[in-house]
């Protein structure tokens, strides 16, 4: 049975430990602008099935065709766009109270099981994975009811030495920060925010001691070996390891390295799952499994938090924000996971890439609250453990059996390649695999099993991390979550069926706008493509100028980007900011979703197999200088450099063409602009919006411009597509 020091009795004051309110004037005005939307979309439905095409005589069926594609493009964004309604048509905020729970609870709290997740010691540096773990370590909680676990599934000695020093530091740095209240608690975010000013000599002893162990780390990861006298002063953990050990073919490795059952302090430990080339691992959602079976056997948290490894705590109360929503005696019994923003520290002012998902965070998010709850994500993320482990909503909790084992060696088979052969781990218990966005389906199925959860966006963010620093990482994080979404649209896990009746329509609808990413490149990318070949070879898509049909298409432009903008402001960011975030809204949809959707469409055919691909957290120091400048990084060949490429030098000849024909017939010059004018508004907008790749691909010199190679396969690609059509 659970420890007696994990059982608690609440007390019923009648103060609720969160509300949760909504702002029904704004809700209301959104839902009229949404309206008047709607009805403009309906009008250029209404266009395109009523006003008869202006055929050309030479080419009459090769225009009947473009505008009907251009037509059912234009139902899928209608449609789309009723879709996305969902994020915003019931939104909530919640709020919690700390200092009730504080006086219901005292330190008489659950316990929580915090893990860390890593794989490649490269792409993720042992120093910044410790300073996670530190981070957590730090939490604002009863040392005694905390630990903390980190799955290496990279099997790497420099990882675990690196964890062994962190062991011994935190003994220093965790009594640092409850004495001081220190925040952040990752030890090289609070020093670097210090590094002018130390107030005293606890913190210049602090810091003393740790850049001693970032140097023994650093030194240590750069030479690509562990020190002899570490072996020896660590000679139980090291000793797992075999000598033809591989990051893919090893034993488990466990290793209690602070055992807080006994010492009434933090516990830190050591896992790497077992693994064997012919058994498959299930990547992330593998390692999560194996953290929650092991753990089961030492600390048994009640309450279980996951993070990836570069996302330190940046408030420390956290912990306690979530248990104000989890332990609540009302609302908070239906309540089975609470999910905070993924956000980044990284970020320059005006977010070059569009990492930090602004309006994701601050908007749709809350509005998927409303419906019932937010998706999980896969870090920053409070679960019960037994909702996560089958439970349903309804079903009594009980007493998980529970021993304390201090062996690891009895622990071991937990973590081994064939526990999981024929039980239910993956499918009915644990994080569910099959899927490259484990963490989506994971909340998904949870949530069909009656449960809901809740969003929590504090002023000061819990949990920060490190963004992607040049666009091709960006582009093949975003290429992986699209895939992963669509994945899950045509599996057995669809919100469309495997949800119906389990959850509201309005939470279905939110799942979707996720899932349809992918497929939503299509759209994008024929449509911007044919606004500007039409405009090169002078065939008008849209109504005149001083036509009434111009007025729906010109109200859905203007509305809907001056209402994205206007919530973008209202978030926090920039206009330059709004700007960038529409550049990578359009490069995410012509190259990352399309990949994505194209992945996923072979891998239905039994083409190819889904790979997890793990995003890199360092950048190199010249890469690192052009990303603070705000100077856009290519540097690399890609199939989706040559792509967005040669999309940007399409529409830059066609735009090109089409002034100059302008100039030369300056007699017509007024009848083309009435006729074409929507066309040369937005096939002008994406030349401008790539001006960051015009000036990789031709103006700039030396490392981050886009590679040779791709620039003159994209100019040579973007002629011929010209060429053919004026000939046609």
């Amino acid at each position: 049975m659970r420890n007696e020091d994990d059982r608690f009795i609440p007390v019923h004051n009648g103060e609720p430990l969160f509300v949760t309110r909504r702002k029904t004037g704004r809700v209301i005005a959104y839902r009229v602008f949404s309206a008047s939307v709607f009805f403009c979309i309906c009008c250029i439905w209404l266009y395109r099935v009523t006003v008869p095409t202006e055929i050309d005589e030479n080419r009459p069926g090769l225009v009947r065709l473009i505008r009907l594609v251009m037509f059912v493009m234009e139902i899928w964004f209608g449609l789309y766009w009723v879709v996305l309604q969902s994020l915003r048509w019931n939104p909530v905020w919640r709020f919690t109270f700390t200092d009730r729970l504080s006086r219901r609870y005292g330190n008489d709290l659950p316990r929580l099981d915090v893990f860390v997740c890593t794989a490649d010691p490269v792409i993720e540096p042992p120093l910044m994975v410790v300073n996670t773990v530190l981070s957590m370590a730090a939490l604002d909680y009863p040392p005694e009811k905390l630990a903390v676990y980190l799955s290496d599934d990279g099997g790497s000695e420099l990882t675990f030495y690196a964890l062994a020093e962190a062991a011994e530091f935190a003994k220093t740095w965790v009594p640092f920060c409850k004495r001081f209240d220190v925040e952040p608690r990752s030890p090289a975010a609070y020093l670097s925010c210090k590094a002018s000013v130390l107030d005293s000599a606890a913190e210049e002893e602090v810091a003393r001691l740790y850049k001693e162990m970032a140097e023994r780390i650093e030194t240590a990861a750069r030479l690509g070996r562990v020190p002899d006298e570490a072996r020896l002063k660590y000679v139980e953990g090291f000793s797992q390891w075999d000598s033809d050990a591989t990051r893919r073919n090893h034993g488990t490795i466990l290793q209690i390295l602070v055992d807080g059952r006994k010492a009434n302090t933090v516990t830190l430990v050591y896992l790497s799952r077992e693994k064997r080339p012919e058994h498959h691992h299930h990547f992330k959602a593998g390692a999560m499994n194996a953290l929650i079976r092991v753990s089961s056997k030492i600390t048994c948290g009640r309450i279980m938090l996951n993070v990836d490894c570069d996302m330190y705590s940046n408030n420390s109360k956290s912990a306690r924000d979530a248990l104000c929503i989890l332990l609540d005696e009302e609302e908070g019994k239906e309540i089975a996971f609470v999910q905070f923003p993924q956000c980044f520290e990284n970020l320059t002012r005006n977010d070059l890439y569009g990492s930090m998902m602004r309006v994701g965070a601050d908007v749709e998010l809350k509005g998927l609250d409303g419906n019932g709850g937010p998706l999980y994500i896969g870090t920053g993320c409070f679960h019960r453990r037994d909702v996560i482990c089958g439970r349903k909503y309804g079903e009594e909790e009980e007493e998980e059996e529970y021993e304390d084992i201090s062996e690891p060696e009895m622990i071991k088979a937990l973590a081994s390649c064939t526990y999981e052969e024929n039980s239910q781990w993956g499918k009915e218990m644990g994080v569910k695999y099959g899927c490259p966005v484990e963490d989506v389906i994971t909340g998904l199925a949870i949530q069909c099993r009656g449960w809901k959860s809740a969003y929590l966006n504090p002023k000061k963010k819990a949990f920060v991390g490190v963004a992607p620093t040049n666009l091709h990482q960006m582009l093949v994080q975003q290429r992986r979550w699209s895939e992963g979404d669509f994945q899950i649209l045509l599996s057995e896990y669809s919100p469309v069926w495997y949800a119906q009746g389990k959850i509201s329509l309005g939470l279905i609808l939110g799942y979707c706008c996720f899932c349809l990413w992918a497929p939503c490149s299509v759209p994008v990318l024929v449509y911007s493509v044919l606004t500007s070949l039409c405009l090169f070879k002078g065939i008008p898509l849209f109504p005149k100028v001083w036509s009434s049909w111009f007025i729906p298409f010109v109200y859905v432009t203007i509305a809907v980007n001056a209402y994205s903008l206007a919530e973008f402001l209202w978030c926090g960011g920039t206009l330059r900011g709004w700007w960038n975030e529409q550049r990578m809204w359009l490069y995410r949809r012509t190259s990352s979703f399309l990949f994505g959707f194209i992945d996923t469409i072979l891998k239905k055919l039994g083409v190819s197999e889904s790979a997890f691909v793990i995003t890199a957290k360092v950048a190199e120091e010249e890469a690192a200088e052009r990303y603070e400048k705000e100077v856009m990084e290519f540097g690399v060949e890609s199939p989706m450099f040559l792509l967005l490429g040669t999309l940007g030098m399409l529409h830059l000849f066609c735009f090109a063409a089409a002034v100059m024909r302008l100039v030369m017939t300056s007699r017509k010059a007024g009848e083309d602009l009435q006729t074409m004018g929507m066309q040369f508004v937005i096939t002008g907008v994406l030349v401008v919006i790539n001006w960051p790749l015009y000036k990789g691909m031709l103006l700039r010199k030396g490392k981050g411009k886009m590679p040779m190679s791709v620039t003159v396969k994209a100019v040579v690609l973007a002629l011929s597509a010209c060429t053919c059509i004026a000939l046609s």
